[in-house]
């Protein structure tokens, strides 16, 4: 039988021991984009006036890529409290992942007015107009994509990924990601970049011992019209 992990409040944050029975997940993620755009580049137009400041999407050097599985596991767990922080007129961190049930704070740092707001299904809320006077909190209680902005600033736009179980991890700078104290189970894994279509594999966690799971994401899968 397998034992739930306890929680355990520390410091104001949720911690999760391991269940005695658990594994980790690991794996590497990479993303490809549209191959007729790269070989069709425009050549030396992007060195023309017109086009010059026209950015192009780096596939190879995506980021913000969150590994979960998506569903409940095991019973209900609290949440945590995160803190996602206006600076430099940016939303850091851009992509927060979280289990349902956690509250996000929201200081800023800047020395300017910001204002907080989300016309979510998942979560709708406008914290106002403020400065540094107070640190406004909101709970996410469903599952689902929240993304939020800031009416004063265009380009400010974070996206809260809230998810049905702790098990989950972002991407690091090589692309690989490790999700420890996994349950022993049978689960379904899904690859998440803003950019990009989901993944979702099918995967067995064993007792003890490490299953390894690659992603390749890529805009193959949509529709054509």
């Amino acid at each position: 039988m397998i034992r739930a992990a306890t929680a355990i409040l520390l410091g104001g944050c949720w911690t999760f021991s391991s269940p005695a029975f658990a594994g980790t997940i690991t794996g590497i993620v990479s993303a490809t984009g549209p191959q007729a755009a790269e070989e069709a580049s425009g050549g030396g137009n992007y060195q023309s006036r017109r086009y010059k400041f026209a950015e192009r999407v780096d596939y190879q050097h995506l980021q913000d890529f969150v590994i979960y599985i998506d569903q409940p596991v095991g019973p209900a767990k609290p949440g945590a409290v995160a803190t996602i922080t206006q600076r430099d007129v940016s939303f850091e961190p851009h992509v927060l992942p979280i289990v349902v049930g956690s509250v996000i704070r929201w200081p800023n740092a800047d020395d300017i007015f910001h204002n907080v707001f989300s016309m979510s299904d998942v979560c709708s809320f406008d914290l106002g107009t403020y400065t540094k006077e107070k640190i406004p909190l909101v709970a996410f209680d469903h599952v689902g994509q929240v993304d939020v902005f800031c009416s004063i600033h265009s380009k400010m736009h974070c996206i809260i990924l809230v998810l049905p179980s702790p098990y989950f991890a972002k991407v690091d700078a090589n692309h690989r990601f490790t999700i420890d104290g996994v349950p022993a189970g049978t689960y379904r894994l899904k690859a998440w970049q803003e950019r990009m279509p989901p993944a979702v594999k099918s995967l067995t966690v064993p007792a003890d011992g490490v299953v390894q799971v690659d992603f390749a994401l890529g805009l193959a899968g949509l529709p054509k019209y």
